[in-house]
């Protein structure tokens, strides 16, 4: 029919709508009353809140998953997890390829080329990525058994084993550790000395901030680090530095934490190795938060804000944004035309869009900082400032602040969460969008700076 207008959207547009119907579709399901171990329903609000913070992979939850929710409920739980950590974008990709749907250019290229530039077509996207991802859950579960199994007894070890691995690879950071009948903080702090599990985690969750396109270039070069794209290199390096980097700081900042007392210098390392791992968009901690030193807490909002790679399981403004903001920075310092990294060269555009991604990101979280103080009167600025920062980068660590939050600022910290997870990609891939430049240019003038 002519006089008809066919609607057509973008795939971006599509994922944030399946990021939206993923959560509605959660929170119905997590207010039915056997969701809950006491047999009355949850408050919409809170069920609303659970089911965004698993899809958007964060781990900020009012309730202690092991305590409050039954098979049911956590079994949904994890599946939106899941789910999204394989990432709606693949789902949708996948939709596409078996109705054969028609895409734009730039949305078709996002799917049909493979690391190295080549058309691959979507089926091969898909299985690496399934595969993959099935690959490391299974040997993260496998090695958690070990620990789990004689813990938790046989059915409980394989499932609490299962539902980590799957958490940890996602970055999600839900945990079935329970609550202490004194009340306080657990995630993982009974294992904060133990290597099986804090490594078996770590590794997880390292592979999983990495990103598919990472993944794919590792595969195609193998161990063969120059022939790896620049966007694989400077994954790598970077997650390396900041990794290193982070822990050397948290053993100095941290060494007389009450968390690491009577132990010696071994397990002190390995605390801050995955205090250094966790903050990457994770959400599992060994260490309470609410005791760490003033130092400790700035790094840990710090690495939250950074996040882990593009196209990962990971949060924040992500690494190769962090990466091309600290050459542009040297390169305008030392009065450098270029933006250089390596043996390439980096276009100034790319810097414009990395800024106003770091931009985008301040404002967000300073105007939800600001009235979230201004409505929770009796919360500390710390703690505040700490849940914001987790939400945007979709971390999911705490003070122990979320169940003692407000209708508005649950309300808020759930926008967080979805702006974490969608608009700042969307964002990201508008400003990268190609447009035709205006005809007619505006004389150009000077602003003073610095």
């Amino acid at each position: 029919m002519k006089g008809k207008k066919r609607l057509k959207l973008s795939v971006w547009q599509i994922l944030a709508l399946a990021y939206l119907a993923g959560t509605v579709i959660g929170s119905v399901l997590l207010i039915l009353p056997f969701a809950t171990k006491s047999g009355q329903s949850t408050s919409y609000l809170d069920a609303l809140f659970t089911a965004a913070s698993a899809v958007c992979i964060t781990g900020l939850t009012p309730y202690d998953i092991a305590t409050h929710w039954t098979l049911f409920g956590q079994l949904v739980i994890l599946i939106l997890i899941q789910a999204s950590g394989l990432g709606f974008m693949t789902l949708v990709s996948a939709a596409f390829l078996i109705f054969k749907r028609g895409l734009g250019m730039g949305s078709k290229n996002a799917f049909i080329l493979d690391s190295r530039g080549k058309p691959n077509g979507i089926g091969t996207l898909l299985k690496r990525i399934v595969i993959g991802t099935a690959i490391c859950e299974t040997i993260g579960a496998l090695v958690l058994m070990i620990r789990f199994i004689p813990e938790f007894g046989a059915a409980n070890g394989i499932y609490f084993s299962i539902w980590h691995s799957i958490s940890a690879f996602c970055n999600a950071g839900f945990d079935l550790m329970g609550t202490p009948q004194n009340g306080g903080f657990v995630s993982l702090t009974a294992y904060i000395a133990d290597p099986l599990v804090s490594l078996t985690i770590a590794a997880l969750i390292i592979l999983g901030g990495l990103g598919f396109c990472v993944w794919g270039d590792m595969l195609d070069c193998k161990l063969n680090f120059k022939k790896y794209q620049l966007n694989t290199k400077v994954v790598l390096v970077v997650n390396c530095v900041l990794i290193i980097t982070g822990t050397f700081l948290f053993l100095l900042f941290e060494w007389n934490n009450p968390s690491y007392e009577g132990f010696n210098f071994g397990q002190k390392l390995l605390a801050s190795f995955f205090n250094s791992v966790t903050p990457r968009t994770a959400g599992f901690a060994s260490t309470d938060y609410t005791t760490v030193s003033d130092s400790g807490y700035l790094l840990t909002v710090l690495l939250m804000f950074i996040g882990g790679g593009s196209g990962s399981t990971a949060g924040g403004i992500r690494v190769g944004t962090f990466a091309v903001i600290i050459m542009g920075m040297l390169a305008v310092f030392r009065g450098r035309r270029d933006i250089n990294i390596g043996k390439r060269r980096i276009d100034y555009s790319l810097l414009s869009q990395a800024l106003a991604i770091l931009a985008a990101c301040f404002m967000i979280l300073i105007a939800c900082t600001l009235i979230i103080c201004a409505i929770e009167p009796e919360g500390l600025f710390k703690e505040i400032l700490f849940e914001c920062v987790s939400a945007l980068s979709n971390t999911g660590l705490s003070m122990s602040l979320t169940p003692t939050l407000g209708i508005a600022s649950k309300i808020l910290i759930i926008l967080l969460m979805y702006a974490g997870r969608v608009g700042i990609l969307t964002l990201a891939l508008a400003l990268g969008e190609t447009k035709t430049a205006a005809e007619i240019r505006k004389p150009v003038d000077s602003l003073l700076i610095g």
